[in-house]
């Protein structure tokens, strides 16, 4: 009802969608056994992670929606957005990628 912050929304996507538990913070999210993802292989649904206020400590999360697009919630009771990874801001501020869903695991267009 009120909306969400970035890892509410990661939070509640994969419970919703894919019934997996996820940790509640960024910090916790980033540190998850997970495979980590090149940012040139990342696929649909893997977790990317952001340093925004600058140096190397996470504080911003997405998921990868395909196409160097990614959907997010900008603050905390905020909209949910799709943004570009191609975007200067983002891409100074990037950190790394999990894979938490498996390929087999998502839908595909015949």
């Amino acid at each position: 009802d009120s909306g969400f912050d970035c890892s509410g929304l990661i939070g509640y996507v994969y419970r919703d969608a894919a019934g997996i538990s996820l940790p509640r913070s960024t910090r916790e999210m980033i540190g998850m056994r997970a495979p980590d993802v090149g940012k040139d292989a990342l696929q649909s649904g893997d977790l990317i992670f952001f340093a925004t206020n600058g140096g190397s400590q996470v504080s911003h999360a997405g998921i990868y929606v395909g196409e160097g697009r990614f959907v997010h919630a900008p603050a905390t009771g905020g909209t949910v957005k799709l943004d570009s990874l191609s975007k200067a801001y983002w891409q100074k501020a990037y950190l790394s990628a999990k894979r938490v869903l498996q390929p087999e695991h998502l839908a595909r267009y015949p």
